[in-house]
């Protein structure tokens, strides 16, 4: 384990002993002791960042909530989204290993299939059904190459957690120019992340985040972040990636409170690589982070500004808002 991964592995466990029990409220991002989070968001980093947003939002049918020319905001589900960035003015590059999945969680996992192949979406592989299996999916491939997995999580004792989640969830349907059929919805999604040490990373997200294991797939973990967005650390040696040093993601939180979010990554001991609030173009207000082994998280309040009073409207009615 990296010097930063025990540091901050450390700091969390005296934080855990000092303030008692996890919170045990539904959705867990507005336990008490924990700045809500109002939706999850994956900056994903392109070439051609116009033919990415024609991608998600002509092929699959996402909303671009904000559009600041070189960063597009998608919304996925309900309190989930993927930001859009030319490589040229982000944080990583394209060349970048893309260690993560998005997971676009869904009952209409053979339609959306049967869609995408006509769309002439590349496929990791084709899709096959297995009786009994606690979830079917496929994987698809962005047009620069991000991995989009479409999965329906099935009633499995593996899932006994999860499911009341989804169930309470009000499905999102295509909007906008899209050549998505209207039945193809989406719940939920899941950001996949790889990892080395998949306990330690384990201990990290729990104490970060203040919840309790969603799904235990064995080498893969699912923990509940907003209403529809969930986080999934990946043992690196069995999953769709490798861990990597690099990794062409930013893992982002939407909140009304990012200063919040600041003190308790501070108490936490994260690596900080903004060691205050940035001002983004007099748009958002931001912080970043490291993660034990080195995925960038950042925390976002969107100003009350020209060009957020979509994305403002969706957030101000989503629950950690």
């Amino acid at each position: 384990m990296s010097v930063r991964a025990l540091t901050i592995v450390a700091s969390l466990s005296l934080l855990s002993c000092s303030n008692g029990e996890s919170g045990q409220s539904a959705p867990p991002m507005t336990t008490a002791d924990v700045p809500g989070i109002q939706a999850t968001n994956a900056f994903y980093y392109y070439v051609d960042v116009e033919a990415a947003h024609d991608f998600y939002g002509r092929v699959l049918g996402f909303e671009t909530v904000v559009d600041y020319g070189f960063a597009k905001i998608m919304r996925v589900a309900t309190a989930s989204y993927v930001t859009l960035v030319d490589e040229a003015e982000g944080m990583h590059s394209a060349d970048e290993p893309k260690s993560v999945t998005l997971a676009i969680v869904t009952e209409q996992v053979e339609g959306w299939y049967d869609y995408l192949v006509g769309q002439g979406v590349e496929m990791r592989g084709e899709y096959n059904y297995r009786e009994g299996q606690p979830h079917d999916g496929f994987v698809a491939v962005d047009p620069e190459g991000y991995y989009l997995e479409v999965e329906r999580f099935n009633p499995h004792e593996e899932n006994t957690r999860l499911m009341p989640v989804l169930d309470g969830i009000e499905p999102l349907g295509p909007v906008g120019e899209t050549s998505r059929p209207t039945e193809l919805l989406v719940q939920a999604t899941v950001l996949w992340l790889y990892y080395e040490d998949v306990p330690g990373i384990e201990d990290f997200w729990k104490e970060l985040l203040d919840v309790d294991l969603t799904v235990d797939q064995g080498w893969a973990k699912v923990y509940q972040a907003s209403a529809t967005g969930f986080i999934g650390p990946v043992d690196g040696s069995r999953g769709l990636h490798s861990a990597t040093e690099e990794k062409a993601v930013t893992v982002s939180f939407f909140t009304e409170d990012v200063a919040a979010w600041l003190d308790r990554a501070q108490a936490l001991g994260l690596e900080l690589r903004t060691p205050d609030l940035t001002d983004e173009s007099g748009r958002v207000s931001v912080f970043v982070a490291y993660d034990p082994e080195g995925y960038f998280l950042e925390w976002d309040t969107f100003l009350d500004v020209e060009g957020n009073e979509r994305l403002l409207e969706l957030m101000r009615g989503a629950p950690g808002g």
